[in-house]
């Protein structure tokens, strides 16, 4: 599946909304899991602005990637950012989007009053 690495450098990227674990089948209640590693996946809700622009993205993170301190309005670092594009087809209809997914999602929050004490 085609990737595109997201140039985050330039972003302010804050939690929208605290992780979740990511479900695979909504009717079992079934925890999607990485297909190499077989690590439990979470979804994170994060704010990215950057170029005069906000959105709200929905990323994809094992969960040894999250940090536990991930509130909303938690200024955030994202590692391994990548784009995914997919289509498939559901009832005769066509669908497609793309899914983001980033190796870490790191809180700023920790470091700021760090450095603030030193």
């Amino acid at each position: 599946m085609r990737q595109i690495p997201v140039d985050t450098s330039s972003a302010v990227v804050m939690v929208a909304k605290a992780p979740q674990p990511k479900v695979k089948d909504r009717r079992t209640g079934e925890i999607a899991l990485d297909a190499e590693t077989g690590a439990k996946l979470m979804t994170v809700d994060v704010m990215f602005a950057a170029n005069n622009e906000v959105e709200i993205l929905s990323l994809t993170v094992p969960e040894t990637g999250v940090s536990e301190e991930l509130a909303m309005g938690t200024p955030v670092a994202l590692t391994g950012l990548v784009a995914r594009p997919w289509e498939n087809e559901f009832n005769g209809q066509k669908r497609h989007g793309i899914a983001f997914r980033a190796v870490a999602v790191t809180s700023l929050a920790a470091a700021g009053a760090a450095s603030k004490a030193a």
